[in-house]
């Protein structure tokens, strides 16, 4: 698979983009590469099906070493099967050398042997179906079904690999929020100690800067061992081109949640592009190849046959009867009296397709809920983006006004520090809020096989 547009592992640098992050899932993901294993697979079963049509060439000799009668005879033949038709054309050639008792007088030849071609024609049973194509078919609807599943996985793959990157790159941006906080407590120590030393405000104001400072900095650690984590998860979809997966460090941590979301998601949608759909249409495909199989077993057989032969050179000892052309036609005919495992076969395969028909409306019923559900969720996501924007961008003001405030003696502690962890708690909110909307983008997108967003469009 081509990787001539994946950096290389010394080649990183800047931040980690999402783009870059699906380039490397879809080139790398052990359940993506497993897929296109399966794939590989169907194939080797598809044309393992089409064995059942090569042409084949026979040879049989035989001779009397010991005994009265001293023949030999060489017996060599080529059987075509029909790929239309049941039957086959053969052809062959036999040559005998020696003498035969009297119940072998069919393998005297004439000196340089015999020739014959024939073909046998299925009329009834296996004329438009038999089991050699049913399988040859039932075979290559297989190949459909292992790719529509490889796509179906890669889809999975990347919608949980972009959920990996949402969650590392929110949990980042929430460590940086946090320790903005805790650096405003610690730029403020410095002035509350000279204030207290002073004796301009009381020491108890001390101790309770430092209880602040110790609360801010466990929301730190608690961020910090959060955001570890989202990078060993997303390290599963972040792998080298070897294989091996990468925990991006801090430095490659985007500046903003503009990063979260996905480049575009398509608005068009058509149900037949669910992988799973298709798959399961090819799967109906494959029942009613072997209903047909089955139903073709109930029949009569009966089949034709011709065959031309023609013995050539010096008159053998089998004598002058061997000389003229022969023409041979003859028919084989039977009938299947109770022939139950047919019929059961009917029974089951009838059954399967209603389940199947069953699976198919509800699986298309699911679909359509399912994006619609999305479709929703995102707009319900953009709405609370701008309020989380508003409510961020008014909390920052009056923190900003308060430490104004503080800093010129109008204001308190305790008031200067709720309006800080207010900001910073709508900040958050904010953050969360481009998370939801992100993750929404990448359900929709996932399912709607929006294969460009999601990075698979090669």
């Amino acid at each position: 698979m081509p990787q001539a547009d994946v950096p290389t592992d010394a080649q990183q640098a800047g931040p980690l983009t999402i783009d870059e992050l699906l380039r490397r899932s879809a080139r790398t993901a052990p359940q993506i590469i497993e897929a296109l294993a399966r794939i590989r697979q169907a194939q080797g079963t598809a044309l393992r099906a089409e064995g059942a049509f090569d042409t084949v060439f026979d040879v049989e000799g035989r001779s009397r070493v010991t005994g009265y009668y001293g023949g030999t005879v060489v017996d060599g033949e080529v059987n075509q099967p029909f790929t239309t038709n049941g039957g086959y054309a053969y052809g062959g050639y036999r040559i005998s050398r020696g003498d035969f008792p009297i119940y072998e007088d069919k393998a005297f030849t004439n000196e340089l042997g015999e020739l014959k071609i024939g073909a046998l024609y299925s009329l009834l049973r296996d004329r438009l179906i038999d089991e050699r194509r049913a399988q040859r078919s039932i075979a290559a609807r297989g190949i459909d079904i292992a790719r529509f599943e490889a796509e179906a996985a890669a889809i999975g793959v990347q919608s949980r690999a972009i959920e990996a990157y949402q969650d590392w790159v929110a949990a980042g941006l929430r460590l940086r929020a946090y320790r903005e906080l805790l650096g405003l407590a610690q730029d403020r120590t410095g002035g509350i100690d000279r204030q207290v030393a002073l004796g301009a405000q009381p020491r108890i104001l001390r101790t309770e800067n430092e209880q602040n400072l110790v609360r801010r900095r466990a929301r730190v650690i608690e961020s910090e061992q959060a955001f570890q984590a989202a990078a060993v998860r997303l390290s599963l979809f972040y792998r080298d081109l070897d294989g091996n997966p990468i925990t991006p460090g801090a430095d490659r941590l985007p500046q903003d949640a503009e990063a979260l979301a996905l480049l575009s998601v398509d608005p068009a949608f058509r149900l037949t592009q669910r992988p799973e759909l298709q798959s399961l249409l090819a799967q109906i495909d494959q029942s009613v190849l072997s209903l047909a199989l089955a139903e073709n077993a109930m029949k009569p057989r009966f089949d034709l046959l011709g065959e031309v032969a023609k013995d050539i050179g010096d008159r053998g000892l089998g004598g002058p009867s061997r000389s003229p052309l022969e023409t041979i036609v003859g028919f084989r005919f039977s009938v299947p009296l109770q022939n139950r495992a047919a019929r059961g076969r009917v029974l089951e395969q009838e059954a399967k397709l209603d389940e199947l028909a069953i699976q198919q409306q509800f699986l298309r019923d699911r679909i359509e809920n399912e994006v619609e559900t999305m479709r929703i969720a995102l707009e319900g996501a953009q709405q609370l983006v701008e309020t989380a924007q508003q409510e961020y961008e008014l909390a920052l003001e009056l923190a900003q006004a308060e430490r104004r405030r503080f800093q010129l003696g109008s204001s308190n502690f305790f008031l200067v520090n709720q309006r800080e962890e207010t900001a910073t708690d709508a900040q958050i909110q904010l953050i969360a809020a481009k998370a939801r909307i992100a993750a929404a983008q990448a359900d929709l997108a996932a399912a709607t096989v929006d294969l460009d967003a999601l990075g698979l469009a090669e």
